[in-house]
């Protein structure tokens, strides 16, 4: 069974915020940012587990895909894959908060 990958609305304007803040500097650059991610993301549909779980907290039900820089953390739900966050990968990461839904 295929999920559905959904952003939190947190982590859905950090994604916007990146892509907004890389295409300040290249818009082209925030485009190919942008595919590159969704494409990676996409796969958890299929393969929910295939991220890493998340180094700094591994007892958490969380888990990351990382498209450098940028971390992707998120977790698995009956319903849906929820992307709960987005993080430079230089930011001390706190732990991600579950999706209130």
């Amino acid at each position: 069974m295929t999920l559905c990958v959904r952003f939190t609305p947190a982590a859905d304007a950090e994604f916007l915020a990146v892509v907004a803040h890389i295409g300040a500097d290249s818009p082209s650059a925030a485009i190919a940012f942008k595919d590159k991610a969704v494409h990676a993301l996409s796969r958890l549909g299929p393969f929910p587990e295939s991220g890493r779980a998340v180094p700094e907290y591994p007892a958490l039900p969380f888990r990351e895909v990382v498209v450098p820089p940028y971390r992707f953390f998120y977790q698995v739900r009956v319903d849906a894959v929820w992307i709960v966050a987005v993080w430079h990968g230089a930011q001390l990461v706190n732990p991600p908060n579950a999706p209130s839904v």
